[in-house]
């Protein structure tokens, strides 16, 4: 009698898909070059169908083209994107010193050259993440223009009437204004397979960013000419990696010469030996929260501190920003733009240098322990995926000077940052209590010292449990986060960075010593960006606009409160030797909980 086996959940088939979809990219990487169209490149499409990701929506749906998907993408990829057949990822080769244009995408920090009509370089300095992110992405784009192209034919091989039509848009033969921009969306739906309101809402998501991509009707058109070019003509797209990005990836290269700057400047400064509490998190609620209230007028100081932000994050506001950074600058504040390739830029705030009497009333300060202490804080900017590692991994390595290990004296390290959440909406707030690693078997469990009750008189949904590191938020379906939601796992959201930070403090901790973990705090907050379970409320359903503000400045006081004005330990009297012994071999005694837990545990 044969074996049974039961048939596999569509859980277990996503987690698969997943796994085959790094299993055959890092091959690729490794060889160096595929055309999408090839064999390669299909396992990659059929291991995306298989997936289904929530983020690329309708992709499977071949009768009709993916747009919020698509606006999503395109966000993340270099201007004319679509009109280039061939896609090279380089590392930082020195093309920024070249005459070619440094193309900057509208939601991603990566340099990006147009060598010639044809052909586009992407650089990638943030590890592997970045370029299975940005594979992902391509495939989904080539996926879209195939469909694009057979919408564009009838079933005799023949160019239809809206693809022409579209044509003479694109080339400038006909002239889109009030009175026939209708007639172009009803043109252009028939070729997406979409209605007139959703090719409108497309059209206008695209113009967004005008500045940072070519138009909703150009990128249509373009990558449906690519893909018939190919189907025609055997102009085969083509995506290749530079020897030099397939030497470096791995090697922390530019995360240790990003470390080494930050802690010359320590040097320069004279701050290494105070206090250090790190805080990954944006470049702008930090410095708002300790300075703003000394630039704005006594009208606009009644404002809570989340109330100021939102003004702040308005366009007219742009000077009043600036203004706060010059303060800071001469108060405290020192700025180190980015010269490694890693693309996070750093503030160091000296606390010592600040006007304790000008800070905001929301601000808890303990003035007697700044005065002693003089604590400094180093906020650094959001990290990428496995970045996240690299970076923390040489921030925390002793600084080496004259043949001489010089420790630093972390105390605290604040993890701050946009998440997707299972258990709520956009908005809320979540504290993790594990950072559980998708796709391996590593977890990491922790002390959060960011609690519930921090954010009782706020009004704020919190939840509080484990968390998912994803291998990439663009790769996950509702059957893979169901799992993980309503398993055993109880996870509350996900996001990318979480395992990688903790991987790297737990290793300066306990492996390599270069950090003391008696003495050191974590603090990991997150807002909800997104609920990837919903309908709609994925990440390619539009910008979270100013819901973030607020819940982003919550999380910033509270982890602030906790470096101005530390909790006061208890004071224990010493007992002599014999007593001391006596209890530490006592069953009933107990060990302090470390607030690292680590990976054995």
């Amino acid at each position: 009698m044969g074996i049974l086996f039961p048939n596999r959940t569509r859980a277990q088939e996503s987690r698969a898909a997943i796994e085959r979809l790094y299993i055959v990219m890092r091959h690729l990487f490794n060889r160096g070059h595929y055309k999408p169209s090839g064999v390669s490149g299909q396992e990659i499409v059929e291991a995306l169908h298989t997936l289904s990701p929530e983020i690329y929506g309708s992709m499977a749906d071949d009768h009709k083209v993916e747009l919020d998907g698509l606006v999503y993408v395109i966000d993340r990829l270099p201007r004319g994107i679509e009109e280039c057949r061939y896609v090279r990822l380089i590392s930082e080769e020195g093309y920024d010193s070249s005459s070619f244009e440094n193309i900057i995408p509208a939601k991603r920090r990566r340099n990006c050259f147009r060598i010639d009509k044809n052909q586009m370089l992407v650089e990638v300095t943030r590890g592997r993440s970045e370029i299975y992110d940005i594979l992902t992405h391509l495939t989904f784009l080539y996926v879209e223009a195939n469909k694009i192209y057979r919408h564009s034919m009838n079933e005799k091989g023949e160019k239809m009437r809206d693809w022409k039509k579209l044509e003479e848009i694109v080339k400038g033969e006909v002239k889109i204004d009030e009175q026939n921009r209708d007639m172009a969306f009803s043109y252009l739906s028939n070729v997406l397979g979409r209605t007139f309101e959703e090719t409108k809402n497309a059209y206008l998501r695209f113009c967004e960013n005008k500045s940072r991509n070519n138009g909703l009707f150009h990128v249509i058109y373009w990558l449906g000419k690519i893909a018939q070019e190919e189907a025609e003509n055997n102009k085969q797209r083509e995506i290749s990696f530079t020897p030099t990005l397939r030497e470096q990836v791995g090697h922390h290269i530019y995360g240790e010469i990003w470390a080494t700057n930050i802690k010359k400047h320590l040097l320069e400064y004279h701050l290494l030996d105070r206090p250090i509490h790190i805080i990954s998190a944006n470049m702008h609620s930090v410095m708002n929260s300790l300075y703003a209230y000394q630039v704005l007028t006594e009208a606009d100081k009644d404002r809570s501190i989340s109330q100021m932000a939102l003004e702040l994050s308005k366009e007219e506001n742009r000077s009043l920003q600036k203004k706060i950074s010059d303060y800071a600058s001469k108060h405290g504040m020192i700025f180190i733009e980015d010269e490694s390739g890693t693309n996070l830029n750093v503030q160091i705030f000296d606390t010592a240098k600040m006007d304790v009497k000008a800070l905001a009333s929301e601000l808890k300060i303990d003035k007697e322990y700044l005065k002693k202490e003089r604590p400094v804080i180093i906020v650094m900017d959001y990290a990428f995926g496995e970045q996240a590692y690299e970076t923390m991994d040489e921030l925390l390595k002793p600084f080496e000077i004259d043949g001489k290990e010089i420790p630093l004296p972390v105390v605290s390290v604040s993890v701050m940052g946009k998440a997707g959440i299972l258990t709520g909406g956009k908005g809320d707030i979540m504290l993790p209590t594990a950072h559980v690693f998708e796709g391996t078997a590593d977890n990491y469990p922790f002390e959060n010292k960011q609690q519930i009750a921090d954010y009782e008189e706020a009004g704020v949904h919190v939840c509080k449990g484990p968390m998912v590191t994803v291998l990439g938020t663009s790769l996950q379906n509702k059957d893979v986060l169901d799992y993980f939601k309503n398993s055993s796992w109880k996870a509350i959201g996900l996001e990318m960075e979480g395992a990688h930070y903790q991987k790297a403090i737990q290793s300066a901790a306990y492996v390599r010593s270069s950090i003391n973990p008696e003495k050191l705090e974590l603090h990991y907050a997150y807002y909800a960006s997104d609920n990837p379970l919903v309908t709609g409320g994925t990440l390619a359903s539009g910008s979270l606009g100013m819901i973030g503000v607020r819940p982003t400045y919550l999380i910033t006081l509270n982890i602030l409160n906790k470096i101005l004005a530390p909790a006061k330990k208890k004071v224990v009297k010493e007992v002599d030797d014999q007593l001391s012994k006596k209890l530490s071999s006592s069953p009933s005694s107990s060990k302090e909980t470390s607030p690292v837990a680590s990976t054995a545990e």
